[in-house]
């Protein structure tokens, strides 16, 4: 750790913080990092079971209460130095602007009598004269933080660029899903994206903040850039062919959310105050930049580009892996958030319980492919190595290196060793020609372990498998490519497994 993290380390070191809004997308990132730069964390929450899987909560004080509840807040402000307030209503009704004035009325008042130093509000940048309903609620709540005298940082960013940013995943799946498309007026709207990484960089720094700094700060990226060319770049940047884009002047806000909620899996409710936003320029206004107050993130603002190469590796595994500790792990995206988010990502899960031993199970899977084959329909295996080989692809001439011992980045056959956890868990990455990515899975436990959960093996004996195909699909070109392969998926997969288990029982025997 260098001289510089150490000194802001030690000068956070005791301080107390509240994140609301810690189960979602900036807090429930927020929280984590606020504790390895050294804060005392607090967390307000409906439902302590929304954090109770991640990797930070037995590090933080978890409050539970409801946000409108003037008790609950005075429990969770007890003793806080500086509160983050990342609250919003947007998909609460046509009414979302008064129940998140009357929130933030509320809120400021608590923390007021509680004797809060610091009040830090991520906003949204609203510097037109006709703002949006959604930017305007967004500028009201600031307003209303700041009336009681409790000093208030109040951040204001446009779209954050990040796996499981709403904005980001809209952007995500039209520009997947969509070859051609038509357009309304505001996708050559200006706007000014953030990446994730950049945005938690000034929450964190606005915390640290000297006493004297207060008031509205602007938050933007390195670009300003248009809709229609984020969509042209995010194509680019994934692989996908130049995005047809027809702009035309017919297509309402309310249409144009319909028309999102049914192309992507952003609920039309998130999808309609958003793209309200969109006919607003959202820009930095160098007078009201964060950087005249604070310190820029390391390295500098990433660009959108970098940014979105960010947001496409980590969702490279399932969200639901969370061991950051592993070679493979670069998710973003966090437990808490909802199930839409980070992109498209399809899953052939099969599992059995089986009387034979982890060994021996592991045995039999850590030898799968090379000269032992895939435990059934060789035929086809042989065949999709042919394809592959056919289109340039690997094929399945390369085999093993060792046909028993597993070693992370060894091929087999068109497949590679990506993680190993002996006895417990393989992970191999496909290296065939794909529109897209694909991983083979397979996880072990103690059937003893699982019998509770509905296992059929007795207490301890046996093994609990979980066999996962996974796909992420790149255009429409993955996504079709996934569904003519469910029939053969549907014969393959508990194939292999079936048989792999049987082997292993025979060993046993």
């Amino acid at each position: 750790m260098g001289d510089g993290v150490r000194d802001s380390n030690q000068q956070t070191r005791g301080v107390r913080v509240l994140v609301t809004g810690a189960t979602g997308y900036v807090g429930g990132r927020l929280a984590p990092l606020l504790l390895e730069e050294g804060f005392n964390v607090r967390v307000l929450v409906r439902s302590a079971a929304k954090v109770a899987n991640t990797q930070w909560f037995g590090q933080v004080d978890v409050v539970e209460g409801d946000a409108m509840s003037r008790a609950s807040l005075d429990d969770a402000l007890a003793g806080v130095d500086v509160a983050f307030y990342l609250l919003h209503s947007i998909s609460t009704g046509a009414k979302f602007d008064d129940l998140e004035s009357a929130m933030a009325r509320t809120f400021a008042e608590a923390a007021a009598g509680a004797g809060v130093k610091r009040i830090v509000y991520l906003g949204g940048i609203a510097n037109d004269e006709n703002l949006s309903k959604h930017l305007e609620s967004r500028r009201s709540v600031g307003k209303v933080l700041a009336s009681t005298g409790v000093s208030v940082i109040e951040l204001r960013a446009g779209i954050i660029i990040g796996s499981g940013s709403a904005s980001f995943e809209m952007l995500r799946y039209l520009t997947e899903h969509l070859p051609a498309m038509v357009t309304p007026r505001w996708v050559d709207n200006p706007t000014q994206p953030i990446a994730i990484v950049n945005m938690l960089h000034f929450l964190v720094a606005a915390a640290r903040a000297p006493e004297h700094v207060r008031g509205v700060f602007d938050v933007g990226g390195a670009e300003t850039l248009t809709y229609r060319n984020m969509m042209a770049r995010y194509a680019k940047i994934a692989g996908l062919r130049r995005r047809i884009i027809v702009r035309v002047p017919l297509l309402t806000p309310r249409v144009s959310s319909m028309w999102v909620g049914l192309v992507t899996p952003v609920p039309a409710s998130i999808a309609r105050p958003l793209i309200d936003s969109l006919i607003n320029k959202v820009v930095v206004d160098p007078a009201k930049s964060v950087l005249n107050v604070l310190p820029p993130p390391p390295g500098g603002l990433l660009t959108f580009d970098q940014a979105v190469k960010r947001a496409i590796e980590r969702t490279n595994a399932p969200t639901r892996w969370t061991d950051a500790s592993r070679p493979w792990v670069a998710w973003d995206v966090a437990v808490t958030d909802p199930a839409w988010t980070g992109g498209t990502l399809f899953v052939d899960e099969r599992e059995h319980t089986t009387s034979a031993s982890k060994e021996a199970v592991w045995s039999v899977l850590s030898s799968l492919g090379g000269t032992t084959g895939w435990y059934g329909f060789e035929w086809l295996w042989r065949l999709r190595g042919r394809i592959d080989s056919v289109f340039g692809g690997v094929g399945m001439r390369r085999g093993r290196r060792d046909q028993h011992v597993l070693r992370v980045g060894d091929p087999l056959d068109f497949w590679r060793i990506v993680d190993v956890k002996d006895g417990e868990t393989l992970l191999l990455r496909a290296e065939m020609r794909v529109p897209g990515q694909a991983w083979l899975e397979f996880r072990l436990s103690d059937a003893a372990h699982d019998s509770a959960n509905g296992g059929d093996a007795q207490h301890g004996a046996g093994t609990h498998v979980v066999q996962r195909a996974i796909f992420r699909p790149r255009g429409l070109a993955g996504r079709l490519y996934w569904w003519v392969l469910i029939p053969f998926h549907a014969i393959i997969f508990p194939g292999m497994l079936r048989n792999a288990l049987a082997h292993a029982e025979k060993r046993r025997d």
